[in-house]
């Protein structure tokens, strides 16, 4: 194992109450803004370096994925459920599961998968144990309910086959690791624990898959972030200057780590609390995926 202090840099002092989501889009970087509803892009040819504000909902939003063949268009995780946003900042209801669960809930973290599928967990504001679920939306707009019984649904990551799909739930401490059919989207036997994590290690977070398949994730609590190996052994650990970092993003051309860390709960936070923060290492990763839309079909 690596335990490495490298050089954390503050590329953006945003002072966001809950940075979240980052995801490597079209030459940009991409992240949000939870509880305010807020949704950024990060130019890589941009110096000094000047967020971009693309939208503001007055719902949460946990995190987005672009729409294949629509640019500026995004699929969302936001307030109760799954919706289009449109490149007017207008929302396009696919679903609100969460407005039929009994505490009060909202949709977290989420990304698209190889397939085409857009996958997003839930929680309740609470923190209300097993309260949380993780949801599937298929091409064509159908939103499932793929798992329940979480606590704080994070991630999730998928490793470039589409097969391997890892989910966090930050509550429990658990990093799972499931099988899914990347046909049918169905999910293959029981997830496994991929990694336990003790209450000094910090809580699972945001998660990705760096282009060799190691997976790494975000400690909420610890200050740090952790790479894997796909057979579950430790490789790296990073230390950044932030006590609560939230997601992580490889740059796919560059050796950099982008990672968003938060504000909230921090007693006296400094200028790398809510903030894009840049880390070097060893590795590279991939662009995010796209939902693929399916159009309906025209009458002759």
């Amino acid at each position: 194992m690596t335990s490495t202090a490298l050089p954390a840099a503050v590329v953006v002092d945003g002072a966001y109450e809950l940075a979240e989501g980052g995801r490597w889009v079209d030459g940009r970087y991409v992240y949000v803004d939870i509880l305010s509803g807020r949704l950024f892009e990060l130019r890589d040819d941009t110096e000094p370096a000047a967020p971009r504000e693309l939208a503001r909902l007055d719902v949460p939003l946990g995190a987005v994925a672009p729409v294949a063949d629509q640019p500026g268009a995004w699929i969302a995780a936001a307030g109760t459920g799954i919706a289009l946003l449109t490149p007017d900042g207008a929302l396009e209801w696919l679903d609100r599961p969460e407005d039929r669960t009994p505490a009060p809930s909202r949709m977290n973290d989420g990304v698209a998968d190889p397939a085409g599928r857009f996958w997003a967990g839930s929680m309740a504001y609470a923190g209300t144990r097993g309260a949380g679920s993780l949801y599937r939306t298929d091409p064509d707009g159908t939103v499932v309910r793929v798992l329940d019984g979480l606590t704080i649904a994070n991630g999730p990551a998928f490793t470039p086959d589409g097969t391997t799909m890892y989910l966090a739930d930050t509550a429990d401490g658990t990093v799972l690791r499931c099988r899914v059919d990347p046909v049918s989207g169905d999910l293959s036997g029981v997830p496994e624990t991929f990694a336990q994590l003790h209450d000094e290690e910090g809580s699972p977070d945001g998660m990705a898959v760096d282009e060799e398949g190691c997976l790494w994730v975000a400690l909420w609590g610890a200050g740090a972030v952790r790479g894997y190996h796909p057979d579950g052994r430790l490789l790296h650990t990073l230390t950044v200057p932030a006590p609560h970092p939230t997601s992580v993003c490889l740059h796919p051309d560059d050796h950099r780590l982008y990672v968003t860390t938060a504000r909230y709960g921090v007693k006296n936070p400094t200028a790398a609390s809510g903030a894009v923060l840049s880390v070097p290492v060893p590795v590279r990763g991939t662009a995010a995926c796209s939902w693929r839309r399916l159009r309906p079909a025209t009458a002759a």
